[in-house]
């Protein structure tokens, strides 16, 4: 593996590092490594939650190498095929089963939050975050669905308010409107992030990869097919070794000591 990402393992918890500081810029290697290494977490067993973070306090990511675009457009056939495994990576993050933790600090822009968009907890610093979709001040528009993702995620007043006014926001804003769940203090940040990671890991795998399935996308589904996503879901958690093992810890009065069989 290039030194551009590195991969650490903490008990069931993967941590990605983008090691390009000061920028953590997306280049071309960069999407084909975060590619494979999304592809084998996604395979490996033994982990069950993991964290997208950056090398440095400087920023999470300014996005896309821009000056690696005709480069881009060449090697993979054009512009469609090129944005097409962009798309392909966050949806394969979105739609792993096991819950993703990104950190959000310094510069947060284009990719930079296309794909924490595809996570499914983001945390940001409370303090030096500039988080947006500023691909107006350049006459385009986001290209790895950062529109479709952000709408979804904070409304459409706010999308077309961050989007076409190519608006860089705080921390605190991004909190405000729903873009983010926790703020903490930049030297805080990561530590908090590898935490909540940790405490996901400990939940059942089988239940939280269910409720995962039920929930992300669940903007595309009538209320109705959530109702027999959720009814699924039942079937699938019923007299697991983890619903057991809940049940008796609950009846002993004791913490549930979960993924004892995986």
């Amino acid at each position: 593996m290039s030194s551009q990402l590195s991969v650490l393992h903490d008990g069931a918890v993967a941590i990605v590092t983008i090691n390009d500081p000061p920028y953590n810029r997306m280049s071309l290697a960069f999407i084909d490594e975060l590619e494979d290494i999304v592809n084998d977490i996604a395979n490996n067993p033994d982990i069950r939650s993991w964290v997208l973070t950056a090398a440095g306090d400087d920023n999470f990511s300014v996005g896309m190498n821009l000056k690696q675009l005709p480069e881009g457009l060449a090697r993979k056939g054009g512009a469609d095929a090129l944005f097409a495994q962009r798309h392909r990576l966050i949806e394969a993050i979105e739609q792993m089963g096991k819950p993703s933790v990104v950190t959000l600090f310094g510069y947060c822009l284009g990719g930079g939050l296309e794909i924490p968009l595809g996570c499914h907890f983001r945390l940001a610093a409370e303090s030096g975050a500039q988080i947006g979709l500023p691909e107006m001040d350049l006459g385009s528009v986001p290209a790895w669905g950062g529109s479709a993702r952000l709408t979804r995620c904070v409304g459409r007043d706010h999308a077309l308010d961050l989007i076409l006014r190519a608006k860089k926001i705080s921390g605190p804003e991004a909190y405000r409107i729903g873009l983010v769940h926790e703020v903490w203090a930049l030297s805080e940040l990561k530590g908090r992030a590898i935490a909540l990671a940790q405490e996901l890991a400990l939940q059942p795998a089988g239940a939280v990869r269910s409720m995962l399935n039920v929930i992300v996308g669940s903007e595309e589904r009538t209320f109705a097919e959530l109702l027999a996503a959720e009814s699924q879901a039942v079937r699938d958690n019923m007299d697991t070794p983890d619903s057991r093992e809940g049940m008796l810890a609950f009846l002993e009065k004791r913490s549930p000591v979960f993924n004892q069989s995986t």
